[in-house]
């Protein structure tokens, strides 16, 4: 009875917390959101105009929230921005891909039958005749798990064509954790890996359910400009050629060389796979590559702290989308970016606001607006490269991406299933607006390795993305559900993906105000959250513990 008594006091505690917190207004998120997804910001692709007003917009609105500028450092002052350097690739001119099966040859459509990446290995001209295929299943190599692939197989010279996802993703159960996908399942990773190997391209088979999302997806966003970190060695990390392929097709091209498509598939789930050559079919590949390096810019405001200044809590979310690219059925060439990541960005300036009405932290407050997250998550991993504030004395970053413009919910989740102090305290801070955390409802599409709390998690610094919940207050999970399969489906990546009046904006704002109340505690207490002990990612984190002291 006594236990009773006080959770009922506590969660009447939480509520006069929740109440007396700042407000955040529907109608400003409404605002910020239909501005910069308007067409007037082309689709917010980075080095472009619509770059421009992005960043002039964010610092404009961070100057009217109180804020100061909290970017790179030149002659004693702060600027509002970081720079970022990226390499920036686009092919040129038509993309010629020649099938041989057999010694019949065929061609095949850029963005309908492959979906081939502009080349960021360094080369101006990727032109190869009559290139073998080789299928290496998953393409992974995990010594941990006793897991190899390839079997000692040579891949120089040779395509690679691997599966998306895990070996466990269609079981549901075995080394790689069943659903839950690893960083192995990734298509980063594939890239990297065959890379690593030497291969002259990789290409990976596209299916909608361990993809997690459709082929328009992947049309969209491989066949437009690509960018990455500056690199010394662009060979050591990108094969080539980098493509992807329609699953159908490859299951033919499989069926030319002999090969059953679903047995291979289910024999690569297995330790004892080994790299199937398919014969007699090769692939001709030709098209130009325009590179150059080009500077984007990570928008970065803060709220010093009164008494711990050097300590930070870093709210981030993306600024960028996919720009101007392939039309659709409309004929509509902007991709807009309303939900992705407008909502995120919108939610950013409220936060800010709220910061800069209230008495200063103990601790500074970050607001972090990075670039070139369609890209690879490029302006946050910069940023963990080079931090502006010393990794080691930030305390948590909260990562926005894709909210939820509707009503109200029950619930809330986070990307992937990570354990840690700082969902623990979201956790118990939620009870005071009536939300419960709902794990990843998808930890197989590998949420996790998809926003950009990732690259400050991989360097052990707390971190977690914050989702919408999907048990809405009008309609139930039945309602929530139906929304995330529909925007995923027609609007994700895609033009469509743009400002609707209807939106209420009033389930973010209460989301809001459970994120500022996460983030305000931190920042006005001596505490460090940590990772879970058995975390992947505790280790980079004590490794840095003295420098907290």
């Amino acid at each position: 009875m006594k236990y009773a008594t006080l959770v009922l006091m506590g969660l009447a505690v939480s509520a006069a917390q929740a109440a007396d917190g700042p407000r955040f207004d529907p109608k400003r998120l409404a605002h910020d959101v239909k501005t910069l997804s308007s067409d007037e910001f082309e689709g917010r692709a980075p080095n472009t105009a619509g770059e421009t007003k992005t960043v002039d917009y964010l610092v404009q609105q961070f100057k009217a929230a109180g804020m100061h500028p909290g970017g790179d450092l030149a002659n004693g002052k702060r600027a509002w921005t970081q720079d970022v350097p990226l390499g920036r690739f686009e092919i040129k001119g038509p993309v010629k891909l020649t099938l041989n099966e057999g010694g019949k040859t065929r061609s095949l459509s850029q963005g309908e039958d492959m979906a081939v990446r502009a080349s960021m290995s360094g080369m101006k001209q990727v032109s190869f005749k009559n290139a073998p295929l080789v299928f290496v299943g998953y393409g992974v190599t995990a010594p941990e798990r006793k897991w190899d692939d390839f079997k000692g197989m040579d891949l120089k010279g040779k395509l690679a064509v691997v599966l998306i996802n895990d070996p466990d993703f269609e079981t549901g159960q075995g080394e790689f954790g069943g659903k839950a996908m690893t960083y192995y399942g990734r298509w980063t990773y594939k890239y990297e890996e065959m890379a690593r190997r030497g291969a002259l391209g990789t290409i990976i088979v596209h299916e909608t359910a361990p993809a997690s999302y459709g082929w328009p997806t992947v049309k969209n966003s491989n066949t437009n400009v690509m960018y990455d970190v500056v690199r010394k060695e662009p060979l050591k990390s990108h094969a080539p050629m980098e493509a992807w392929i329609q699953r159908d097709l490859a299951a033919s091209i499989f069926k030319s060389a002999g090969v059953d498509f679903e047995a291979a598939k289910k024999a690569a789930q297995t330790r004892e796979f080994k790299p199937v050559e398919l014969k007699d079919i090769t692939l001709s590949a030709d098209y130009a590559v325009d590179a150059q390096v080009i500077k984007s810019k990570n928008v970065v405001a803060i709220r010093e702290g009164r008494q711990q200044p050097n300590q930070y809590v870093i709210y981030s979310g993306h600024w960028d989308h996919l720009g101007v690219g392939q039309p659709d059925a409309r004929g509509d060439r902007i991709y807009n970016g309303a939900v992705d990541n407008a909502t995120g960005i919108a939610a950013m300036l409220e936060l800010a606001r709220a910061y800069g009405k209230q008495p200063a932290p103990q601790r500074s407050v970050v607001f972090l607006a990075v670039t070139a997250e369609e890209k690879g998550l490029l302006g946050s991993e910069y940023y963990a490269s080079n931090p502006v504030y010393p990794l080691a004395s930030t305390v948590a970053v909260i990562n926005m991406d894709a909210l939820s413009p509707y009503g109200p919910a029950r619930n809330f989740t986070i990307s992937g299933s990570a354990k840690l102090d700082l969902l623990d305290q979201l956790v118990a801070k939620a009870k005071g607006w009536n939300m419960a955390y709902s794990p990843d409802p998808k930890p197989e599409a590998g949420y996790f390795f998809r926003s950009d709390h990732f690259p400050f998690a991989k360097r052990g610094v707390p971190a977690l993305s914050f989702g919408s919940g999907n048990d809405w207050v009008d309609g139930g999970v039945k309602a929530g559900k139906a929304s995330e399969e529909a925007y995923t489906e027609k609007n994700y990546h895609q033009p469509s993906d743009e400002f609707n009046p209807n939106w209420s904006f009033t389930g973010m704002a209460r989301e809001l105000g459970l994120l500022y109340a996460l983030g305000s505690d931190l920042a006005n207490s001596t505490t460090w959250p940590n990772w879970a002990s058995d975390s992947e990612f505790r280790t980079a984190r004590d490794q840095s513990a003295a420098q907290r002291k």
